[in-house]
């Protein structure tokens, strides 16, 4: 699983609240809290108290770290404060947690942003569903459906400060085109995970101990702000470049020949890429240009024109991702400038970024406001420097020498054959429990999903084979966490048919999570919670796992899950031609597959796993099934290694869907 930064490493401190003058500071705030007040730091009073909670008001829990020598922030809360002053968003009722014995320190440090209302609370006191979640985390007030995880907190909180104020367009600008930026989680997209998870751990481990080695993550970023920029569009601005160049070529022509030297320097006009930067950050509208260009400029191909080059981090325009990275890199350049100044010039892309982010109206007052300072940097030439060949973090490095690869599907299940390993299904073992979706309210039928009648049918013949297993596990008072929930067709069901059993949707799109909300509400289901969050950030105890058609390596992800907490799982696989290795996961999974195959003669098996749709030949499918049973048998065998006993089963009818595997495993 990935580790998730929550360690200190900010210089963004607590102001304490003005002490009750017949008090000392400490016996002050700690009588506060443990009288259940809360303390406003940053401000000159005590407020509200912590219990009243229950209004309309989001609320937002941040960590701070209390195991040092004054009170620091981690870099996840920091970022979370800075996009909030840039924001200036009120529209959340925010908490810094701490454990119940470092609350004494807190006072003694001061807090920013100084105009927020911050209110202290221990961590035993978090709701309930909070407390199942790696912090940030947003509530709301009903307290049944959470938001946690850096990214989507970010993206909420930017999502309500545009609902509050629709003229902040320049804050809904930060979700970047089609408003996908930093929304793909970080399980399956490395740049959220390096911007999300990689670079804020590798900063607070070099806080930790500063030294003239520049962390790789680091160097991974220079590099990408050394690549090409592809944005929507690009076309356009890239032959406006062209046109740029050719007059500023001209310019330096007829400068070099005049006779007077004083008329041979001009101020160079800032960068085509810049201009259309910063112009998307004016208020103002930019007069859009209409003049068509020469005839030289359109006839060049798209591949002989100039690229363009890095502004922000994902291209032309600032963007979320700029917000996280910024206090990162900040803190960052910050302790590197102490130990080895002239370390800064091997980083001239990133230390160009820097200056440039400054620029962005709006940026400095909430640097200031979070205690930010920025660096001056003197110009420097950008020349790329040759990067270490290892600053790419590759999961493929570690894959074995491929000297006896077989391809194709049959030469590769021989080989499986001559080990000893053939696909084995066993028997359902609830075979004729079905659901009675008639005597069930409408809300709980897959058809309430917004699907057709042929869908619904299948899926209810999916949930048959899926549900009458996990509610043959379950027990009174269990939770059940239904991961990668999509719409809630397995959690609403569950939820309706085992009233006394918690029950847990986890979906990282909001959109289906919405749904699934509203399905749950005209049942008036109260033993539901839902989670936005990736899979990484869910904490919480659990005693059954269950997933749908988990895409990919969802589905090992989903099966980890549980064998670290011990609990039971039921699995659906799917899109077995998605697997492949990443940071935590390697293919093969078990050490009987690990013998046998190489990592590609795996993938073959994925590859062909995922040809079983109806419309392929009866013999393709049939391969396709094979190919799956021997992929998710790798998975059962990996989890009967930590002591399970995992069987790989059909649905019933298989025509369900022709991804009908169920991977049923149970600690022994």
């Amino acid at each position: 699983m990935q580790d998730l930064p929550h360690t200190q490493s900010s210089s963004l401190p607590y102001t304490e609240a003005e002490p009750d003058t017949t008090e000392t500071p400490d016996s002050s705030i700690i009588s506060r809290l443990q009288e259940g007040t809360s303390v406003h730091l940053g401000g000159n009073k005590a407020i509200r108290d912590i219990g009243s909670c229950k209004d309309m008001e989001e609320q937002l829990y941040l960590d701070i770290d209390c195991d040092h020598e004054g009170t620091l922030l981690p870099l996840h809360t920091s970022i979370a404060l800075f996009l909030m002053s840039y924001c200036e968003s009120k529209s959340f009722k925010t908490f810094v947690v701490v454990p119940e014995r470092d609350t004494h320190k807190i006072h003694k440090e001061c807090f920013k942003p100084s105009h927020l209302d911050v209110i202290v609370i221990y961590r035993k006191d978090l709701p309930s569903v909070v407390q199942s979640c790696r912090l940030p985390a947003v509530v709301e007030a009903s307290g049944a459906f959470c938001r946690a995880g850096l990214a989507v907190v970010l993206r909420h909180i930017i999502q309500k400060t545009h609902l509050a104020d629709p003229s902040r367009k320049d804050v809904l600008e930060l979700l970047g085109f089609k408003k996908t930026c930093l929304k793909a989680c970080a399980e399956v997209s490395q740049w959220t995970r390096l911007c999300e998870i990689s670079i804020p751990l590798a900063v607070e481990s070099f806080l930790k101990e500063p030294s003239a080695i520049i962390p790789l993550e680091v160097l991974q970023l220079e590099r990408k702000l050394g690549e090409p920029v592809r944005v929507h569009n690009d076309d356009k601005i890239r032959r406006q470049k062209m046109k740029q160049q050719i007059k500023s070529n001209a310019v330096t022509d007829k400068d070099e020949i005049q006779t007077e030297p004083s008329q041979s320097s001009h101020k160079q006009p800032p960068s085509l890429e810049l201009q259309a930067a910063l112009s998307k950050l004016s208020v103002q509208e930019t007069v859009s240009r209409t003049t068509r260009e020469p005839a030289n400029i359109r006839k060049t191909n798209t591949a002989d024109l100039p690229p363009l080059e890095h502004v922000f981090v994902e291209g032309l325009y600032f963007t979320l991702t700029d917000v996280v990275l910024l206090p990162c890199i900040h803190q960052f350049l910050v302790a590197l400038h102490k130990v080895s100044p002239e370390k800064t010039y091997e980083l001239p892309l990133i230390t160009g970024w820097y200056k440039r982010v400054q620029q962005v109206p709006g940026v400095c007052s909430a640097a200031t406001a979070c205690n930010i300072t920025f660096l001056q940097f003197p110009d420097v030439p950008t020349q790329h420097i040759q990067q270490p060949l290892s600053c790419k973090a590759d999961a493929e490095e570690n894959v074995l020498p491929e000297k006896h690869f077989l391809g194709g599907p049959r030469p590769t299940m021989t080989k499986l054959k001559e080990h000893g390993i053939e696909a084995m299904f066993s028997s359902h073992p609830c075979p004729s429990k079905t659901i009675d979706w008639e005597q069930l309210p409408p809300a709980v039928r897959p058809s309430e999903g917004k699907m057709s009648n042929d869908r619904a049918l299948r899926k209810q013949q999916q949930l048959n084979s899926l549900l009458s297993v996990v509610i043959n596990m379950a027990k009174p008072d269990n939770t059940i966490v239904d991961f990668c929930s999509g719409g809630g067709h397995v959690g609403i069901v569950l939820a309706y048919m085992l009233p006394l059993c918690q029950i847990v949707l986890i979906e990282n799109k909001e959109e289906s999570l919405m749904r699934a909300r509203e399905r749950s509400n005209g049942l008036g289901l109260t033993n539901i919670w839902f989670i936005q969050a990736n899979l990484n950030y869910f904490a919480g105890n659990f005693n059954i796992g269950v997933a749908l058609h988990a895409c990919g390596v969802a589905t090992d992800m989903v099966i980890d899950h549980c064998i670290l907490s011990k609990a039971a799982f039921v699995v659906c696989p799917c899109c077995y031609g998605f697997i492949q290795n990443t940071v935590k996961t390697t293919f093969p999974r078990s050490c009987r597959f690990q013998k046998a195959l190489t990592y590609k003669e795996h993938m073959v098996l994925c590859r062909f796993a995922d040809q079983t749709e109806v419309k392929l030949s009866q013999e393709r499918r049939l391969i396709g099934k094979h190919c799956m049973g021997l992929v998710d048998l790798d998975r059962a065998w990996a989890a009967e290694q930590y002591g399970y006993k995992a069987v790989v089963i059909s649905m019933e009818p298989e025509s369900c869907s022709p991804k009908n595997n169920l991977i049923v495993g149970s600690p022994n």
